[in-house]
């Protein structure tokens, strides 16, 4: 039957381009990785006299991870420096406190995909002027894949957190350190050590720092290089 002679040469054609479609995934994937992102929400009133000011840290809540914190302390404290501020003397006051916290949690999402199915038409046989009889054969839609519907599928998602203070203890005696800068940056990406997430938040919080009030920004940097990627 013709129907049957045509199997062997449609799997082979399936085969073929599926793998194809696999190499040309990889060499996009090689050619071009993902950029790292980062959501940043920030809110200031900083001083015009700070400059020159020194900063010190207030002291980490969370005391099982005191190591830990004090590795992303050194990340804002390198920032602050760029930005004019030394670190307090020891034993002497700091003209900012600072409060952050670092954190990641895992979630689970759900997000449909669209699937795409080969579809295969049946050219009939025919007889030509000589008599001579061709059978007829199966042969890809010269339409291509059609759309047959939404596959529901389910991926974890890391959720990284930076939450950052800076507060101005300058003011009339008695009073409480000031809020002058308060930031939040997020990345939401695949499940990676915190530790290696961290200084992309450090940095996207301090990217034209102090920025404007209220400004909501996404900061993205290159795969492989760690560079900002500007517009």
């Amino acid at each position: 039957m013709a129907f049957s002679i045509y199997t062997q040469s449609l799997f082979q054609f399936s085969r073929a381009r599926l793998v194809g479609g696999v190499l040309a995934w990889v060499a996009l994937l090689s050619g071009c990785a993902s950029p790292i992102i980062a959501r940043v929400t920030s809110f200031q009133q900083w001083p015009t006299d700070v400059a020159g000011g020194s900063f010190g840290f207030l002291a980490p809540v969370d005391h099982t991870r005191a190591l830990e914190q004090a590795s992303y302390a050194d990340l804002v404290a390198t920032e602050l420096t760029k930005q004019g501020l030394q670190p307090a003397a020891s034993g002497q006051p700091a003209r900012i406190l600072v409060d952050m916290s670092v954190s990641s949690q895992l979630e689970s999402r759900s997000y449909s995909r669209p699937i795409y199915q080969d579809q295969y038409i049946f050219r009939p046989g025919f007889r030509d002027a000589a008599g001579r009889i061709y059978p007829g054969y199966w042969m890809p839609d010269p339409f291509g894949p059609r759309y047959v519907g939404n596959q529901q599928l389910m991926e974890t998602i890391q959720v990284s957190h930076l939450q950052l203070r800076l507060l101005d203890t300058q003011g009339p005696s008695g009073s409480s350190p000031r809020t002058v800068f308060e930031s939040n940056a997020t990345h939401e990406g695949s499940p990676s050590p915190l530790p290696s997430v961290a200084p992309y938040l450090v940095r996207a919080v301090f990217e034209e720092f102090p920025g404007a009030n209220g400004r909501v920004h996404v900061v993205r940097f290159k795969a492989d290089t760690g560079e900002v990627i500007r517009k």
